[in-house]
């Protein structure tokens, strides 16, 4: 399976304080790190870790040129990738305090930035065959879902973060939806809490989408046809979630592409989410396919 991935890419600048600041407060941290971020990146590592690959198409500025380089050397192609002096990198400001709440800033930088010519010079790169990734953290996704459809490519999408804007989008098009249970609410407009109601309303408002329902400690959720099954929490020592549902895109769409079926994706997909969340970190937390057999 040959995948686009259309994603975002940021630089995460993450703070350690005693308590998140308060407005006119000036607060010493205790550490402060630099990490390649962006759900779109974190997705592209787990492709590739997962054994499939993926070309990644997106925008970033000078100052995170190094983010393009470790996404060469993890084996992402990212001949596709524009690197301009015309803006910054998008980045994230995150304070995490000592029991662990964490507050953040986030500027799209060059992730708001694709224009349409840029968008049109990917797509006609394209041989037709590819199956585009996409999630909600890069501007003009109404352009990239319509040439996708005009190009009759398969289309999955993570609607994440949710936003009013998705559901103007035409959702009834992408072959593959996945989202955790926040997303799903948003989709439905719904403060429903139960798993299984949400993804029986996300199928009967896109009937012809193949919808995947991720839900932490519940497991995972997927219709096929009419029918709703379940797919229980996989066994994990919790340290750290923030790239589970990333590990779990990555690895299933690598797994489909492998030829395996829709349940044996997803329990693949689980397993290497669960060995995820035991590690600390998004991007250094997903987990390498040669480490799955050990499980």
């Amino acid at each position: 399976m040959d995948i686009l991935n259309f994603g975002s890419i940021n630089i995460d600048h993450v703070y350690q304080v005693d308590h998140i600041i308060r407005p006119g407060e000036t607060l010493p941290s205790s550490s402060y790190h630099i990490h390649a971020g962006g759900k779109g990146a974190n997705q592209s590592v787990a492709i590739v870790r997962a054994g499939g690959s993926v070309k990644h198409a997106g925008t970033i500025g000078e100052n995170g040129r190094w983010l393009k380089e470790l996404l060469d050397s993890s084996g992402v192609d990212t001949s596709l990738l524009r690197v301009t002096d015309e803006v910054a990198t998008g980045h994230t400001i995150i304070q995490v305090d000592k029991s662990g709440q964490n507050s953040i800033i986030l500027f799209g930088g060059g992730n708001n930035m694709q224009d349409e010519s840029y968008i049109r010079a990917v797509f006609d790169s394209l041989t037709g065959k590819e199956v585009l990734l996409i999630q909600n953290e890069i501007s003009s996704l109404p352009l990239i879902l319509e040439l996708a459809c005009d190009r009759r490519l398969r289309i999955c999408m993570n609607p994440a973060p949710f936003t009013e804007g998705l559901l103007s989008l035409p959702l009834n098009r992408v072959e593959i939806l996945i989202c955790n249970e926040t997303e799903a609410q948003g989709l439905t407009s719904s403060t429903e809490a139960s798993p299984k109601v949400l993804i029986e309303h996300l199928c009967s408002l896109y009937p012809e989408v193949q919808i995947i329902l991720t839900a932490g400690a519940d497991g995972v959720y997927w219709n096929e046809g009419s029918t709703t099954y379940h797919e229980p929490a996989h066994p994990a020592q919790v340290v750290d979630t923030t790239a589970a549902g990333d590990t779990f895109i990555g690895y299933f769409l690598t797994s489909l592409g492998k030829d395996s079926t829709l349940k044996e994706a997803i329990r693949i997909a689980s397993d290497a989410a669960a060995l995820a969340v035991s590690r600390e970190g998004a991007m250094d937390s997903i987990p390498f396919s040669k480490e799955m057999g050990a499980r």
